[in-house]
């Protein structure tokens, strides 16, 4: 029975080879860990987040960033067999709003499904060999009990690592130019946009589905669950999502699970909440998609406050000095990661907090925005700018800032792949200063807006021109060195001349 199972999963993987992998994002990961007392880490169990990033006809682009649990499989399989539901032919540019989300919704329901069929053959085997176990069966000689019970619950092992685990999905759809997002479960969406006069909102979309989510609560509560029981918990069967893609147990089983055992109907499900309502007409920043574990070891070390405007100014600094969006996503899952680090080793208040991180990932998709160009250094029209990040500690009513360093391209920016012509004002700030911008979070389910402190920008530059060199190739000198050439040279000629030391021959 196993390997028909495994072939079938096996399948899935040559979907999705004939689409084309987008090239307007980078993605980022980094495994869990779990640190000792000496400060280093160890990783727990292997990765089990998954994404997706692909394009499709129509100016159709589809991404993801699934996180697992209990294992990778749900992950990889939703990643595989979402797409297939999606970009084969599914959706094209003469659908209606009211079409696509249907669709989207529709997609869930079949990957789940078909994620179910795949071990319908091991819950079956599972619930046969459970009868083999006492008290089932007491005919069998007392001699015989012992050998033969362990060799089915080596078997069950087996099954239970085969058919468990699930994942939370957070899936982004663009068509005709409008933003799609597709949540299941406490993986998260930031947009990002900068306007013209400098204000740049991060709006977050949609609310992770976790067990202080009211509206989820008074879902649950219409099903028959005691939604404060459930707040207090704060988690159901291990997890702190209340929907879900996989997970058999809770899907299945859910009457035998005490917090869930006087609901009606499933009352964990994988319908996904959909937000449409952003368009990209004109937009420029980016967007990200992030699994439950960067968010929160973010949130860990720093506290909620500030976490969405901490992560979108970590991008937008790297942006400003990474070449690839690859390196981007990568540069600030490692950021994260080290600054969780040192809070742990710090001893601080918060690094009881941060004893652990689990799986973390980061999808970044630009939406016209600039990257730095590669060839350009601080003397070839980039200026170096301290960005002030800044956070609030739980634990404390101060504010703290982490100072980042930004290589600032002024001349031409590379859009979507396409050079064009820097929109960024020259000039030059005065000495100790930033060019200042404002940032604004914005969650679309609460209607809540804050804008960060600071004395950094992150989105509008102002760069200096570019030293033009001169015939020989050679860019003029900037810093006069002519008293350091005679300090030097009247302490080593020993009264003889210098000519012919040190200085521009």
């Amino acid at each position: 029975m196993a390997a028909p199972r495994r072939n079938l999963m096996q399948s899935h993987q040559s979907w999705t080879d004939a689409l084309p992998l987008c090239q307007m994002c980078g993605v980022g990961t980094a495994t869990n860990c779990v640190y000792g007392p000496d400060g280093k880490g160890t990783q727990s169990h292997p990765n089990e987040d998954g994404h997706l990033r692909f394009r499709a006809e129509d100016g159709c682009f589809l991404y993801g960033v699934f996180n697992g649990y209990d294992g990778s499989r749900v992950a990889n399989f939703v990643s595989q067999c979402l797409t297939a539901e999606l970009l084969l032919g599914q959706i094209n540019s003469n659908h209606t709003d009211s079409d696509v989300r249907r669709i989207l919704t529709q997609a869930f329901d079949v990957v789940e499904k078909s994620y179910f069929k795949t071990i319908d053959d091991a819950l079956a085997e599972k619930a046969h060999l459970s009868n083999f176990l006492p008290p089932h069966n007491e005919n069998v000689p007392f001699h015989q009990l012992s050998t033969q019970n362990q060799k089915v619950q080596d078997r069950l092992k087996e099954l239970e690592q085969e058919v468990s685990g699930g994942a939370t999905a957070v899936v982004a759809l663009i068509l005709n130019n409008k933003l799609y997002i597709a949540n299941v479960g406490t993986n998260r969406a930031l947009l990002c946009k900068s306007s013209s006069d400098g204000q740049n909102q991060v709006v977050q979309i949609c609310r992770p589905h976790s067990t202080d989510n009211e509206d989820e609560l008074q879902r649950l509560s219409a099903l028959g669950v005691d939604p404060a029981r459930v707040k207090q918990a704060g988690q159901i069967a291990g997890q702190s999502s209340t929907r879900r893609l996989g997970d058999y147990r809770v899907k299945f089983n859910y009457n035998e699970i005490d917090l869930l055992s006087a609901a009606k109907a499933g009352p964990i499900i994988a319908e996904p909440e959909i937000d449409s309502s952003q368009t990209l007409d004109g937009v420029t920043g980016f967007l990200l998609l992030m699994s439950e574990g960067l968010i929160s070891a973010l949130e860990s070390a720093h506290g909620p406050e500030q976490a969405n405007q901490e992560i979108v100014a970590m991008v937008a600094a790297e942006l400003a000095q990474q070449t690839s969006l690859e390196a981007v996503a990568q540069s600030v899952v490692e950021r994260v990661k080290r600054l969780h680090h040192d809070v742990y080793v710090s001893g601080r208040q918060r690094a009881a907090h941060c004893s652990r991180h689990e799986d973390m990932t980061l999808l970044i998709r630009t939406l016209n925005y600039p990257l730095a160009d590669g060839v350009l250094t601080p003397t070839q029209g980039g200026r170096i700018y301290p960005v002030s990040v800044p956070y609030s500690n739980s634990q404390s009513t101060s504010k703290t800032s982490v100072t980042l360093s930004l290589v600032m391209p002024s001349q031409s920016t590379l859009t979507n792949g396409t050079n064009t012509a820097s929109t960024l004002e020259e000039g030059t700030p005065t000495p100790g200063q930033s060019p200042t911008a404002t940032l604004q979070s914005t969650n679309t389910q609460t209607q809540s807006s804050s804008s960060s402190s600071g004395d950094g920008s992150l989105f509008r530059q102002r760069g200096s021109q570019a030293a033009q060199p001169d015939e020989t190739g050679r860019v003029p000198p900037y810093v006069d060195f002519s008293q350091f050439y005679r300090l030097w040279g009247s302490d080593h000629s020993d009264g003889q001349s210098t000519q012919g030391g040190l200085g521009p021959q």
